[in-house]
């Protein structure tokens, strides 16, 4: 990440950015199912099979880059059997103000999880079928 602000100060939209985020997503041991709907009794993480679409990735960066204020997106997604810990992507997003950036950085994630990845959470009872 700091070669990537390094190569964002850097570059030609870097005097209309006055503010940058950083998403890193990364494999949790609680299932989504847990954390998002409750459900106490799914089993725990051990990996993901993770890959996406590069074209699909590709369109989601182009329509950041088009929203208001924002001057660089950057995007780096995982691919593979990923274990607890395992970066699955990073995304960073540079803008004029805050709340440009602040909702671009939401919209693109969204999107990229949403209509560009494919994930499955992997517990010990799936892991083994791998």
């Amino acid at each position: 990440m700091d070669e990537w602000i390094k190569e964002a100060k850097n570059s030609e939209n870097a005097p209309k950015c006055g503010m940058y985020l950083f998403h890193n997503g990364v494999v949790r041991k609680s299932a989504k199912a847990k954390v998002r709907n409750g459900e106490d009794s799914v089993s725990e993480v051990v990996g993901m099979e993770f890959s996406y679409g590069a074209d699909q990735v590709k369109e989601a960066v182009n329509k950041a880059r088009q929203m208001q204020g924002i001057g660089y997106v950057r995007v780096w997604m995982n691919e593979g059997i990923l274990d607890v810990g395992d970066d699955i992507m990073l995304v960073l997003v540079g803008g004029d103000i805050r709340p440009h950036v602040i909702d671009a950085l939401q919209t693109l994630v969204g999107e990229l999880k949403d209509n560009c990845v494919y994930e499955r959470e992997l517990m010990i009872e799936n892991k083994k079928h791998i």
